[in-house]
Protein backbone atom coordinates (compact mmCIF):
# COMPACT_ATOMS: atom_id res chain seq x y z
CA UNK A 1 0.00 0.00 0.00
CA UNK A 2 1.33 2.89 -0.94
CA UNK A 3 1.63 6.39 0.97
CA UNK A 4 0.86 9.91 0.57
CA UNK A 5 2.17 13.05 2.35
CA UNK A 6 -0.19 15.65 3.39
CA UNK A 7 1.19 19.09 4.16
CA UNK A 8 -0.50 21.88 6.10
CA UNK A 9 -0.03 25.39 6.12
CA UNK A 10 2.26 26.58 8.62
CA UNK A 11 0.15 29.68 8.89
CA UNK A 12 -2.77 28.46 9.25
CA UNK A 13 -2.66 24.89 9.40
CA UNK A 14 -4.56 24.43 6.07
CA UNK A 15 -4.60 21.32 4.10
CA UNK A 16 -2.42 21.50 1.02
CA UNK A 17 -3.80 18.93 -1.28
CA UNK A 18 -0.88 19.59 -4.21
CA UNK A 19 2.53 19.72 -3.90
CA UNK A 20 3.01 21.57 -6.77
CA UNK A 21 0.92 24.20 -5.01
CA UNK A 22 3.24 24.51 -1.73
CA UNK A 23 4.50 28.32 -1.45
CA UNK A 24 7.52 29.26 0.76
CA UNK A 25 7.85 32.45 3.03
CA UNK A 26 11.56 32.93 4.02
CA UNK A 27 11.86 35.03 7.15
CA UNK A 28 15.21 37.27 6.78
CA UNK A 29 13.80 39.89 10.13
CA UNK A 30 11.67 39.75 12.66
CA UNK A 31 12.13 40.64 16.06
CA UNK A 32 11.42 37.43 17.47
CA UNK A 33 14.03 35.51 15.24
CA UNK A 34 16.63 34.51 17.06
CA UNK A 35 19.11 33.43 14.27
CA UNK A 36 19.57 33.28 10.54
CA UNK A 37 16.49 33.17 7.55
CA UNK A 38 13.38 30.57 8.18
CA UNK A 39 11.51 29.70 6.28
CA UNK A 40 7.77 29.05 6.56
CA UNK A 41 5.22 26.53 3.91
CA UNK A 42 2.08 28.20 3.09
CA UNK A 43 -0.54 27.74 1.05
CA UNK A 44 -0.46 30.17 -2.43
CA UNK A 45 -3.09 32.07 -1.61
CA UNK A 46 -1.31 33.25 1.75
CA UNK A 47 1.80 34.32 0.26
CA UNK A 48 -0.18 36.51 -2.56
CA UNK A 49 -2.01 38.19 0.53
CA UNK A 50 1.60 38.87 2.23
CA UNK A 51 2.78 40.17 -1.31
CA UNK A 52 -0.53 42.51 -1.32
CA UNK A 53 0.10 43.55 2.28
CA UNK A 54 3.34 44.47 1.97
CA UNK A 55 4.21 47.69 2.27
CA UNK A 56 7.07 50.58 0.75
CA UNK A 57 9.49 51.17 3.78
CA UNK A 58 12.73 52.97 4.27
CA UNK A 59 15.75 51.27 5.24
CA UNK A 60 18.27 53.46 7.13
CA UNK A 61 21.30 53.20 9.84
CA UNK A 62 20.85 55.39 13.23
CA UNK A 63 24.34 56.47 14.27
CA UNK A 64 23.76 58.57 17.82
CA UNK A 65 26.90 59.88 19.32
CA UNK A 66 26.93 58.11 22.33
CA UNK A 67 26.41 54.68 20.70
CA UNK A 68 29.72 52.77 18.94
CA UNK A 69 27.20 50.40 16.38
CA UNK A 70 24.24 52.01 14.52
CA UNK A 71 20.66 51.13 15.09
CA UNK A 72 19.10 49.88 11.38
CA UNK A 73 15.46 51.28 11.51
CA UNK A 74 12.81 50.55 9.15
CA UNK A 75 10.23 53.38 8.77
CA UNK A 76 7.35 53.59 6.00
CA UNK A 77 8.53 55.27 3.57
CA UNK A 78 5.97 57.86 3.10
CA UNK A 79 6.23 58.82 6.78
CA UNK A 80 10.13 58.61 5.78
CA UNK A 81 9.58 61.37 3.01
CA UNK A 82 7.34 63.38 5.22
CA UNK A 83 10.61 64.16 7.30
CA UNK A 84 11.59 66.36 4.69
CA UNK A 85 10.11 69.44 4.92
CA UNK A 86 12.86 71.93 2.98
CA UNK A 87 13.00 70.05 0.20
CA UNK A 88 11.49 66.91 -1.63
CA UNK A 89 12.81 63.79 -0.01
CA UNK A 90 13.96 62.66 -3.93
CA UNK A 91 15.85 65.74 -4.23
CA UNK A 92 17.75 65.38 -0.90
CA UNK A 93 18.85 61.90 -1.60
CA UNK A 94 19.71 62.70 -4.82
CA UNK A 95 22.24 65.94 -3.96
CA UNK A 96 23.34 63.98 -0.84
CA UNK A 97 26.83 62.51 -0.53
CA UNK A 98 28.06 58.98 -0.18
CA UNK A 99 27.51 57.28 3.27
CA UNK A 100 30.88 56.52 5.26
CA UNK A 101 32.30 53.39 6.40
CA UNK A 102 31.42 52.75 10.17
CA UNK A 103 34.03 54.24 12.70
CA UNK A 104 35.00 50.53 13.12
CA UNK A 105 35.34 49.77 9.95
CA UNK A 106 37.76 52.85 9.85
CA UNK A 107 39.44 52.41 12.89
CA UNK A 108 40.64 49.06 11.94
CA UNK A 109 43.14 50.27 9.36
CA UNK A 110 44.14 53.57 10.34
CA UNK A 111 47.29 53.11 8.18
CA UNK A 112 45.07 53.11 5.08
CA UNK A 113 42.96 55.79 5.62
CA UNK A 114 45.72 58.30 6.01
CA UNK A 115 48.16 56.81 2.92
CA UNK A 116 48.50 59.55 0.33
CA UNK A 117 48.07 58.75 -3.14
CA UNK A 118 51.12 59.51 -4.70
CA UNK A 119 49.54 59.57 -8.23
CA UNK A 120 47.46 62.48 -7.59
CA UNK A 121 48.61 65.81 -8.06
CA UNK A 122 48.45 66.68 -4.76
CA UNK A 123 50.86 64.77 -3.57
CA UNK A 124 52.93 63.98 -6.62
CA UNK A 125 56.73 64.83 -5.86
CA UNK A 126 56.76 64.20 -1.80
CA UNK A 127 59.81 62.15 -0.81
CA UNK A 128 58.37 58.55 0.33
CA UNK A 129 59.74 55.20 -0.06
CA UNK A 130 58.91 53.12 -2.34
CA UNK A 131 58.36 52.60 -6.21
CA UNK A 132 57.52 56.40 -8.43
CA UNK A 133 54.81 55.05 -10.67
CA UNK A 134 54.32 55.94 -14.14
CA UNK A 135 51.53 58.35 -13.20
CA UNK A 136 53.51 60.14 -10.59
CA UNK A 137 56.50 60.61 -13.12
CA UNK A 138 54.20 62.14 -16.02
CA UNK A 139 52.82 64.71 -13.32
CA UNK A 140 55.77 65.59 -12.52
CA UNK A 141 57.32 66.16 -15.50
CA UNK A 142 54.01 68.06 -17.21
CA UNK A 143 53.52 70.29 -13.97
CA UNK A 144 57.35 70.28 -12.56
CA UNK A 145 57.36 74.32 -11.64
CA UNK A 146 53.53 73.85 -9.56
CA UNK A 147 54.55 70.55 -7.76
CA UNK A 148 58.00 72.52 -6.56
CA UNK A 149 56.10 75.46 -5.75
CA UNK A 150 54.07 73.14 -3.01
CA UNK A 151 56.79 71.39 -2.37
CA UNK A 152 58.71 74.74 -0.97
CA UNK A 153 55.29 76.11 0.42
CA UNK A 154 55.29 72.42 2.62
CA UNK A 155 58.84 73.38 3.24
CA UNK A 156 59.88 70.03 1.57
CA UNK A 157 62.75 69.42 -1.21
CA UNK A 158 62.42 70.46 -4.31
CA UNK A 159 63.08 68.39 -7.07
CA UNK A 160 65.99 69.79 -9.01
CA UNK A 161 66.95 69.08 -12.46
CA UNK A 162 70.42 68.61 -11.93
CA UNK A 163 70.30 66.20 -9.38
CA UNK A 164 70.44 62.28 -10.90
CA UNK A 165 68.87 60.99 -8.24
CA UNK A 166 65.86 63.15 -9.19
CA UNK A 167 66.33 62.62 -12.91
CA UNK A 168 66.29 58.80 -12.57
CA UNK A 169 63.48 58.60 -9.99
CA UNK A 170 61.09 61.40 -11.92
CA UNK A 171 61.99 60.38 -15.87
CA UNK A 172 63.54 64.81 -16.11
CA UNK A 173 65.98 64.05 -18.88
CA UNK A 174 64.02 64.85 -21.55
CA UNK A 175 62.67 67.92 -19.06
CA UNK A 176 66.58 68.95 -18.10
CA UNK A 177 67.47 68.96 -21.55
CA UNK A 178 64.37 71.11 -22.95
CA UNK A 179 65.54 73.84 -19.84
CA UNK A 180 69.33 73.66 -20.99
CA UNK A 181 70.15 72.20 -17.61
CA UNK A 182 72.87 69.60 -18.91
CA UNK A 183 74.64 68.82 -15.65
CA UNK A 184 74.82 69.11 -12.03
CA UNK A 185 74.29 73.08 -11.12
CA UNK A 186 77.77 75.14 -10.03
CA UNK A 187 75.99 76.40 -6.75
CA UNK A 188 75.39 74.17 -3.51
CA UNK A 189 75.32 70.35 -4.23
CA UNK A 190 72.50 68.34 -3.50
CA UNK A 191 72.63 66.55 0.00
CA UNK A 192 73.06 62.85 -1.57
CA UNK A 193 76.08 64.38 -4.20
CA UNK A 194 77.92 66.16 -1.32
CA UNK A 195 77.87 63.18 0.79
CA UNK A 196 79.49 60.76 -2.26
CA UNK A 197 81.52 63.92 -2.23
CA UNK A 198 82.87 63.63 0.78
CA UNK A 199 83.27 60.09 1.44
CA UNK A 200 85.22 59.79 -1.74
CA UNK A 201 87.06 62.20 -0.45
CA UNK A 202 87.74 60.51 3.25
CA UNK A 203 88.26 57.37 1.18
CA UNK A 204 91.55 59.21 -0.22
CA UNK A 205 92.95 60.69 2.59
CA UNK A 206 92.51 57.15 4.68
CA UNK A 207 94.92 55.30 2.24
CA UNK A 208 97.56 58.45 3.55
CA UNK A 209 98.93 57.71 6.85
CA UNK A 210 102.91 59.37 6.72
CA UNK A 211 103.33 63.08 7.06
CA UNK A 212 105.68 62.46 4.12
CA UNK A 213 103.12 61.70 1.48
CA UNK A 214 101.16 64.26 2.96
CA UNK A 215 103.50 66.86 2.20
CA UNK A 216 104.36 65.35 -1.61
CA UNK A 217 100.57 65.30 -1.90
CA UNK A 218 100.01 68.94 -0.82
CA UNK A 219 103.09 69.96 -3.08
CA UNK A 220 101.15 67.79 -6.44
CA UNK A 221 98.33 69.66 -5.10
CA UNK A 222 100.06 73.08 -5.77
CA UNK A 223 101.85 72.41 -8.99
Amino acid sequence: MGQKTVKFSDLSGELIIKDDSLARIVVHEHPELGGGPVEIEVHPDEARAVDQAAIQVAVVDLYFPDEDEPRRTYMDLAAFDGLSTEQPMSELLASARPARRGAKSSAASPARADRMNYSSLEHAGRPHRGKVTDEEKQLVREHFDEVNDRLAAAGLRTISLSDPDHLDRYDLAGLATERGVNGPASGPESPRAAARADAGDQASLDGIDEPAELDDLARTTAA
